[in-house]
């Protein structure tokens, strides 16, 4: 039986799916955590439920490739390498020069590592992970899926920043955005649900976890995006500050005799957003959990930041037909979900409490509802896998 790996990296781990290329059913997944750090773990679930997870040492991609193929394989879930026919990877950023996903091989990997300055966390790892498969399966083609292709189809109002032209001419400095395979993902099934074209629909995507961002789709397309250059920029997030005047980061340097811009930029990627703002955590759950008035605080800006995203889009697509929940806090969260339905009941919102708290797929608001709130849950290994079908052919 022939099947195919979805990758999808983060900076120190990756997640993984393996999919019979047949009927995409998912044969296996699991996580390598902690890579390159002590106390690295890896685990697998196989499709009958059975679970698996050992700490291991990971000290690079390879290593961690190697295990994923080896326990493939002590598992019963291949019995040779050559039934992987195509193998697909999540990458952060492909900037302007990958509109869509993808064959990377010896000739192009050089680019995905050229973006590095797009996404210094996570391109040079992808790009690491990458060569490992290339060096173990040779002949297997290798897709490339970045989560900025998605967002290519915005138009030049929408991705320009108001600085010098030149910036964005020498240097390609505009808004890119993220989370585009989730976003690709979700309003696809929004489509099958409301039962249309997705080429006829105007939809509000909220990809709501740890990252965070708000996306505008128009006649099947990306419109608008909240994150930017990088996933910094648009609606709080876990430990992101998201948008701030960057005049109030002169300022706080000033006066914390921070010199080093890079610290700054730390300070916004890993001890603001909710974590900043709360005092307590980064998690949504902890913060529901605690009586705190920071805590409440950081919740409600939370809504507030999504609201004005939402509402903001709205207005820019003149109507929408859906809001649509997805990721960790999308998908579970259902305080969240209510308090930006709720302030778009002028819209005609008819708000269903009652399914919102079930929080199963499908619709939180009731039929007559003007604008409908949908709750999906997102696939991206499975749009990755569709991608490597696509691309390589092997339909």
């Amino acid at each position: 039986m022939d099947k195919i790996l979805a990758i999808n990296s983060g900076s120190s781990s990756f997640k993984y799916k393996l999919f019979s290329l047949a009927d995409e059913s998912v044969l296996a997944s699991g996580l390598g955590d902690r890579i390159g750090i002590d106390g690295s773990t890896f685990s697998m679930k196989l499709a009958d439920g059975t679970k698996h997870e050992v700490e291991v040492d990971l000290p690079n991609q390879e290593v961690a490739v190697q295990t994923l193929l080896d326990w493939l394989k002590e598992y019963g879930v291949i019995a040779d390498l050559k039934e992987i026919v195509g193998v697909g990877h999540r990458i952060v950023n492909g900037g302007e020069l990958f509109p869509d996903s993808a064959i990377i091989d010896k000739d192009n990997i050089h680019k995905v590592f050229d973006l590095t300055n797009y996404a210094p966390l996570h391109n040079p790892a992808e790009g690491r992970e990458i060569q490992a498969f290339m060096n173990i399966l040779p002949d297997v083609p290798q897709v490339g899926v970045f989560d900025t292709s998605f967002h290519q189809s915005m138009d030049e109002v929408h991705y320009i920043y108001s600085l010098p032209y030149e910036y964005y001419e020498k240097y390609k400095a505009r808004k890119y955005g993220a989370h585009g395979t989730s976003v690709r993902y979700v309003s696809g099934k929004a489509a099958e649900l409301l039962g249309k074209d997705l080429k006829d629909l105007k939809l509000v995507v909220c990809h709501l976890g740890s990252g965070a961002s708000v996306t505008a789709v128009k006649d099947g397309k990306c419109y608008d995006t909240s994150m930017g250059f990088s996933p910094l920029a648009g609606v709080t997030m876990g430990t992101r500050s998201g948008d701030v005047d960057p005049s109030v980061l002169q300022y706080i340097m000033k006066k914390e005799g921070i010199t080093d811009f890079n610290e700054m930029i730390d300070i916004l990627n890993h001890k603001s957003g909710l974590l900043g703002l709360s005092g307590i955590s980064s998690d949504m759950r902890d913060i529901r959990n605690s009586d705190d008035k920071r805590a409440r605080l950081a919740e409600a800006v939370f809504i507030n930041r999504v609201v004005r995203y939402v509402g903001s889009y709205i207005a820019e697509m003149g109507g929408a037909d859906a809001v649509v929940f997805t990721a960790g806090i999308g998908e579970h969260d259902d305080v969240v979900r209510e308090g930006v339905m709720k302030s778009l009941s002028f819209m005609g919102v008819d708000f269903d409490d009652a399914a919102n708290k079930a929080a199963n797929e499908g619709f939180i608001t009731k039929e007559d509802s003007k604008l409908a709130g949908l709750i999906i849950p997102t696939d991206e290994e499975l749009m990755i896998e569709r991608d490597v079908v696509r691309l390589a052919k092997l339909k």
